[in-house]
């Protein structure tokens, strides 16, 4: 028996200093020690201790981002058809294009920013047909497509 009050005490001690117990230790069952891993640093100071966490966050970088060479080519090609770019497509996003941006834009009534929204896309004959007129549609799920449910059965009485 005073192996189990040495236990017993030893619990208490580890509760009031507030370190949990487990409810298999407390009765009484032998629990492994934790293993430390190795590059586990040595606590310092006192106080709360919050777990370290190794997931990585990616920053989201602010502003716009320049379109591929390639479509900013599509772009100045369509503002030169409307007239509004007077230059040669150089696929570059350059003060000439953002001015061509601006007066394309009043011109059709749109926000003259010279950036590219999904409108000023669709005015330009570049964009989707549906961006920036509804809300977006949830996906169609293929059960949702399957044919209307068979007629349940229901036993004659």
């Amino acid at each position: 028996m005073p192996v189990r009050k040495a236990t017993h005490l030893a619990l208490t001690l580890l509760v009031v200093a507030g370190i949990g117990v487990s409810a298999s230790a407390a009765a009484g069952q032998a629990t492994a020690p934790a293993k430390k891993s190795p590059s586990a640093k040595p606590r310092t100071g006192t106080g709360t201790h919050h777990a370290q966490t190794t997931k990585k966050t990616t920053r989201r970088e602010r502003g716009q981002k320049v379109p591929a060479p390639e479509r900013i080519s599509e772009i100045q090609t369509a503002l030169a058809k409307d007239g509004s770019f007077g230059g040669k497509p150089s696929g570059k996003w350059d003060p000439a294009t953002v001015d061509a941006m601006k007066k394309f834009q009043e011109s059709h009534g749109l926000n003259p920013s010279g950036k590219l929204d999904a409108k000023t896309l669709q005015k330009l004959g570049l964009g989707s047909q549906t961006a920036g007129l509804a809300p977006p549609m949830p996906p169609v799920s293929s059960s949702s497509l399957s044919a209307s449910p068979a007629p349940s059965v229901h036993p004659r009485r």
